[in-house]
């Protein structure tokens, strides 16, 4: 309904004839400051002053007189310098935010095939909780992405190639025979445990394969408690059975970008000046074995091959150098560098009784997902990691996170879901079995309501545009205090005022189906009681 809002006000800007025959800029909507009092704010007058050469304020002026003539808009008022502030009507606001749709006409026609890879971790120990905030931030992407109507799948790869499992089975043998693994091997007290479960007629040669196979179960189960969920977990030992690096080899050597020098084979990103990377790196080693680059070159071939045409990876604080030299490969394979999209998402810092918490009772030098998640909870866990942009440094405050009170934004947030289902128990108790819209005046706080409600398709547009969840979090508070101020000062039951009870538990239930449909696209559950 905001499209059509905007679609008419294109519309009727273009066609006056104050404005025609000029390049106008697009419409773009915002709500408008608290101060001012309207709903609505454009600065498109400021961005049409650069194309019109007039005052931003006389074409303010001008267009308000124009808008004040739609359907929608109630009044239409040009600030100084230039901005263009709109209060809409009630019954338009009411239109809106009883319109249950979520899809956006322009995500389903996008011919955009998108896959989102996320944490991916080494099959060599359980996840830790930089990999809970990489699992949060792009199981969240996917799912906001496919509820507009993207088609977006979901991997997680499994670098289950390389000499990982040896140097596993050579530390798991050190702890079945009760001795410390070798210093470049894995420490965690996870082998401890995992080496008292050895099958008794395993052969050593295969400690390694076995205990990786164990541990891929862990992580699964570790997602699966975290409510996360992927398409596929592509392994890379597949890539190397369908000799996948050979054949990605053969097409850059094809297109000119490998060469051989010194006994190895390198990958000459240097030599076009369009590729972002600063230096040439080996492919192939003097032995014959490719490297971890030329296998990550050879998995993106394949992504592009499967018909994905956005490819969006979702990387830890330490990948920023492999950035420039992916985007080289990508260039290389034939695509459009902005094809590629890597977020890479900032540290964690956990934080308790005022404290920083650093060590591991379990992994030895980092946290578990698995201990944090048993400590405060999966929701607390997924809300707290959806509530910060992924480029910002995170403090996740462990305290906090296991309130039961309103300090904590999950639990705010949740109570919320809980209290309108026990209004609407209530109500069913009192004999209010329907609700089907709003019959009666508005007040301030039911109407301050209902236009938070508009704005949900658009919070998952700029969640979609930034890459990041931490809008909705955000608007799930905003909406869960509007939703507070309402029920302090609107009775809801009152069986003296049969219309206005309906009304209100009708703007009740499109909250509880805003904040559920909310919760759910960050990982979160909605409670229906508390």
């Amino acid at each position: 309904m905001l499209e059509k809002l905007k679609h008419d006000i294109t519309l009727k800007l273009s066609n006056a004839d104050y404005f025609k025959g000029f390049d106008l800029p697009e419409v773009d909507l915002v709500a408008a400051p608290a101060h001012t009092g309207a709903d609505l704010s454009l600065t498109w007058a400021l961005a049409a002053a650069k194309k019109m050469h007039k005052r931003p304020l006389e074409i303010a002026q001008q267009a308000s007189q124009l808008l004040a003539e739609l359907t929608a808009v109630k009044q239409a008022q040009a600030v100084a310098p230039g901005f263009i502030n709109l209060t809409l009507e009630d019954a338009f606001i009411i239109e809106v935010a009883s319109d249950r749709r979520i899809k956006d006409p322009q995500a389903e026609n996008s011919r955009q095939n998108i896959l989102i890879e996320f944490v991916s971790a080494n099959p060599t120990g359980p996840l830790h909780v930089a990999s809970g905030r990489g699992a949060s931030l792009g199981d969240s992407l996917v799912k906001i992405h496919r509820a507009l109507g993207y088609a977006c799948d979901s991997e997680y790869y499994v670098n289950d190639a390389g000499n990982q499992a040896e140097l596993l089975a050579v530390s798991l043998k050190a702890r079945k025979e009760g001795k410390e693994p070798p210093e470049n091997g894995y420490h965690g007290s996870y082998l401890i445990e995992l080496a008292k479960r050895i099958p008794a007629d395993l052969p050593e040669n295969q400690y390694g394969r076995w205990a990786m196979e164990e541990l891929i179960k862990t992580q699964q189960q570790d997602m699966k408690d975290f409510h996360v969920e992927f398409t596929r977990w592509f392994r890379e030992s597949d890539l190397h059975k369908e000799n996948a690096p050979k054949a990605a080899l053969d097409f850059l050597t094809q297109k000119g970008y490998a060469y051989e020098k010194e006994g190895a084979v390198w990958f000459g990103s240097t030599q076009d000046k369009e590729a972002q990377d600063d230096k040439d790196r080996v492919l192939v080693r003097k032995d014959g074995r490719p490297t971890y680059f030329m296998a990550d070159i050879a998995y993106h071939k394949n992504k592009y091959d499967r018909g994905y045409s956005t490819l969006i990876d979702i990387l830890g604080a330490d990948h920023h150098g492999y950035v420039p030299r992916m985007k080289a490969a990508v260039h290389a394979l034939g695509h459009e560098e902005k094809s590629f999209v890597p977020i890479i998402h900032q540290l964690v810092h956990l934080t308790e009784h005022g404290e920083q918490v650093k060590m591991s009772k379990r992994a030895g030098h980092f946290i578990t997902l698995r201990e944090l998640m048993d400590d405060v909870g999966t929701d607390a866990c997924r809300f707290f990691f959806a509530s910060r942009t992924p480029n910002a440094h995170m403090l996740f405050d462990m305290d906090l996170a296991k309130k039961r009170t309103n300090e904590n934004p999950v639990f705010y947030v949740q109570y919320v879901h809980a209290r309108i289902h026990s209004i609407f128990k209530a109500a069913q108790e009192q004999g209010f079995t329907r609700c089907n819209g709003i019959t009666t005046p508005l007040t301030a706080q039911e109407r301050a309501l209902l236009l938070k409600l508009v704005w949900f398709k658009q919070v998952l547009r700029n969640c979609v545009a930034d890459l990041s969840p931490h809008h909705l979090t955000t608007y799930l508070v905003e909406l869960a205090g509007l939703f507070h101020a309402f029920y302090d000062t609107c009775r809801v039951l009152d069986p003296q005022q049969p219309d206005l009870t309906l009304s209100r538990l009708f703007i009740c239930g499109r909250v509880a189906e805003r904040i559920k449909k909310g919760l759910e696209f960050i990982g979160v559950s909605a409670p229906e009681q508390m």
